[in-house]
Formats: structure tokens, C-alpha cells, sequence
């Protein structure tokens, strides 16, 4: 296979450069060393339903343009009203913090305390809610790129952290969806080709000063980094590669809803009143050898919302719920986790579901507020191998949202840019 790059009128034909294919086996492992980060730090079991998201109607992503508003809230269940700071780090394209100093890529405080906190009101299980903006009156954000939030204990210990991304539309992004044309996997794989369109920014050496990300549905552990473009001409890159960059397209996300905690609603089975609930949803089938069903979900993330209260954020209560898989020999010996972004997207025991004998399921339950949730079953051998459609399955009619970000670092530069951000949904493939 031929690579051409092309500056100005002229094309180069780079077909020394090894079969493409042995090239992007290294750099598309979705489930790889790029899934986690050891600056990456889970909640504690009292931390719960941490979201970090923009304003936008339907876009759950912590991407924002540079000067939107990013909202960060969390719980405590301990309900001890603790005095928690939180602290904003730069880093570069890796997610490793950048040398920049603060005062570098935001104005006013690195860390401060969160302020604003109310405790939960006429709920069984008591908590703290605390939630905070970005931008706000002693901080605001300058420049863009890749950061973590951390939120910090009374002696300035590390709790837990997030990423987001703050980008600047200085380059058009487009993108589309396509069905692979790949034979082997032409029902269960999407591919995402894009173009990058920059009549503002001359780039010295395009092929080392940009990089770009690929995300499917906001999922961390989808990354796809490190692709080249496979034609340069005058203010146009092109990723248009008929397959390299693809993605499984996985299943519809199962899903349930306990805004009504008391009762039982679709997907939940019966509701039972202990110290605090016991949400019980129907056992699920293994779905990888069913055939594919439409039905629409919000690919793997959560809405907190109650219809017994009108402030969610402290009124919805909280409740055990309890999955169950239903056993197949397909299954394997892995361990099985219920997966989405109420974790942000992480495998762990409290996810983790054990083997009832008796009952030849599955079963494990977790404590979430009242809400909307999406959800899935994938086995893991460990956080690195994450197997994310053994169990729902992978179909090539799946609806996915693919997000392209565009990272620019010119030579000299102490730190990557976000340049350019473009979305595509799989609804309708382009084929």
C-alpha cells in the first residue's frame, strides 16, 4: 500500500514506509496501555455519581470550547461536609502534566477550595453534594489542551480525578461514518475518516506537528492516536483510509430508569424498601449471537433525575441495583463488569459480577442515584484487555458517536494544542 503526502502542488509517494496495516496494529489497540493512566486516580467507595460535562443538550462528553462553562459536581455519602479543594492540571497529547506552570494556562488559583456544597434533603441515604463551575470568579482557564481536575482531602491528598479537554475551532473538522469495507468484520466494525481543513494556520511539518485523537462514544478506552494523514495538499489533510481507523460498533446500550424509586418501570422487575432501596432489573440475555435490535440509548452515559422532587442534585435518592446475566458457555473464565460512564468507564470489584450456582447467572449490584443509566456487560482479563463486545456482541447498524480532536504542537512550542473538534454519528453510514 502507497502513502502519498503532498506539500503545495506537489506529491510525494512515500512507499518505502511498511505495509500500513503491520503500522496501525500498534497504534489502534483499543483496550491497551493507552486505556489507563497512572496520573488517573478512581473514587473512594463514599464518592458517588462524579459528572463532568458541558451545557449542551445531549452531549455528556467534558469537552468544551475554550470559554464554555464545564460543570464538575460530585457526592459524598459519608455526608460529613468535608472540606474539599480541587486542583486543574495542564498536560500534553499522552495525558502526562505538561511543563507548564499555572499561570501559564489559567489565571487566578491552581487549587482552591470547592465552596459551594448542600446536604441531601429528605432522602434515606444521607449524602453531600458538592458541585463547582469552571470558569468561576477565582480561576478561568487560557489556553488549550488536555487537563485533569483533581479534587483534594482537608491534608491535600489526591481523592479522585477527571479528565477533560479544552479545544479552539482554529481548523474545520469533518468528519463521517462509514461501514468497513473489511470482509472479515464488514457486519461488526465502523470506520471514521475525516478531513482537517486549515486555510488560517500554515503548518511547517503537518506530519510532526499534529496529532489527533479519535473517541467512540466518549469513552476514554476507545482512543485511536498516532494516525498520520494519508494525503497532504495545500490547506487540506486527509485521513480518508478505507478501514485503519475503525472501530468495533458494538450493540445498543441496555438501560434502566428509577426517577420512580419506589416502583417498578421498564427494565426493573421490583423495588424493595431495607434501609434504603433494592432496585432489582430484569436478568439479561447474552447477546452476542442474537440479531441486532434498534432501540434508542445515549451511548453508555447517565442522567441524574427524580419525579418525586424538584432539585435532583440533592433530592434524588439513592438505591442498591441489582444485575444478573444470564450464563453462557461463550462467556469464557474472564471476569464480567457492568461498564458505562457512571465509573467513568473503569472495571473494578464494585462493578464486578460473581457466578450464583444456584440461579446459573451472574449477578452484582451497585449503588446509583436516581436516574437514567446505560449500560453494558464486557469481560476483562485485566484493565488493560478489556473485551468490550464478547458479551453484548458487535453490529455494524450499532448508533456511535465518533469525536476527532486535533492537537498541534509547532516546533519549539512547550505543549500541545487542541486545535480543531468534529463529530460524526453512525445513524447514518456513509456507504
Amino acid at each position: 500500500m502507497f502513502i502519498y503526502f503532498s506539500y503545495s502542488n506537489y506529491m510525494i509517494n512515500f512507499s518505502f514506509l511498511p505495509k500500513l496495516t503491520c503500522f496501525f496494529l500498534l497504534v489502534t489497540l483499543h483496550y491497551t496501555a493507552n486505556a489507563q493512566n497512572a496520573t488517573i486516580i478512581d473514587p473512594p467507595p463514599y464518592i458517588k455519581t462524579v459528572q463532568l460535562h458541558n451545557n449542551v443538550n445531549d452531549n455528556y462528553t467534558p469537552i468544551i470550547a475554550l470559554g464554555e462553562a464545564l460543570y464538575f459536581s460530585f457526592d459524598d455519602i459519608n455526608a460529613n461536609e468535608v472540606y474539599y479543594s480541587y486542583r486543574i492540571d495542564h498536560c500534553d497529547y499522552n495525558w502526562n502534566i505538561s511543563n507548564l506552570v499555572s499561570t501559564e494556562y489559567m489565571t487566578g488559583y491552581r487549587e482552591d477550595r470547592i465552596r459551594n456544597y448542600t446536604n441531601s434533603f429528605n432522602t434515606l441515604q444521607g449524602y453531600t453534594h458538592y458541585k463547582l463551575k469552571i470558569p468561576n470568579e477565582n480561576n478561568r482557564i487560557t489556553k488549550t489542551g488536555n487537563y485533569i481536575i483533581s479534587v483534594l482531602d482537608e491534608d491535600y491528598n489526591v481523592v479522585f480525578n477527571r479528565r477533560f479537554i479544552i479545544y479552539q475551532p482554529r481548523v474545520q473538522v469533518a468528519v463521517t461514518a462509514h461501514r468497513t469495507t473489511e470482509v472479515t468484520h464488514i457486519n461488526q466494525k465502523q470506520s471514521v475518516q475525516f478531513k482537517i481543513h486549515h486555510p488560517n494556520i500554515q503548518f511547517n511539518d503537518p506530519v510532526r506537528e499534529i496529532k489527533v485523537a479519535i473517541y467512540q462514544n466518549g469513552d476514554w478506552n476507545s482512543v485511536i492516536k498516532n494516525i498520520p494523514p494519508k494525503y497532504i495538499q495545500n490547506n487540506l489533510m486527509l485521513y480518508n483510509y478505507p478501514d485503519e481507523i475503525s472501530f468495533w460498533a458494538g450493540n445498543e446500550y441496555l438501560y434502566f430508569d428509577t426517577k420512580e424509586i419506589r416502583n417498578a418501570t421498564n427494565n426493573v422487575f421490583k423495588s424493595v424498601l431495607n434501609n434504603i432501596f433494592d432496585t432489582y432489573l430484569y436478568t439479561n440475555e447474552f447477546r452476542a449471537n442474537r440479531p441486532y435490535t434498534f432501540y434508542p440509548d445515549i451511548n453508555g452515559n447517565f442522567v441524574v433525575r427524580t419525579i418525586d422532587a424538584e432539585d435532583s442534585a440533592t433530592e434524588a435518592d439513592y438505591s442498591w441495583v441489582h444485575f444478573s446475566l444470564e450464563n453462557n458457555l461463550e462467556i469464557g473464565s474472564d471476569p464480567i463488569y457492568v461498564y458505562g460512564s457512571f465509573n467513568d468507564w473503569k472495571i473494578g470489584p464494585e462493578n464486578q459480577l460473581n457466578y450464583n450456582k444456584r440461579t446459573n447467572t451472574y449477578e452484582g449490584k451497585i449503588l446509583f442515584k436516581q436516574g437514567f443509566y446505560n449500560y453494558k456487560f464486557v469481560s476483562a482479563k485485566n484493565v488493560l484487555e478489556i473485551q468490550p463486545n464478547k458479551i453484548c456482541g458487535s453490529f455494524y447498524q450499532t448508533e456511535n458517536d465518533y469525536i476527532v480532536l486535533v492537537y498541534y504542537r509547532p516546533f519549539g512550542s512547550r505543549y500541545d494544542q487542541v486545535i480543531g473538534y468534529g463529530q460524526a454519528k453512525s445513524d447514518r453510514l456513509n456507504n
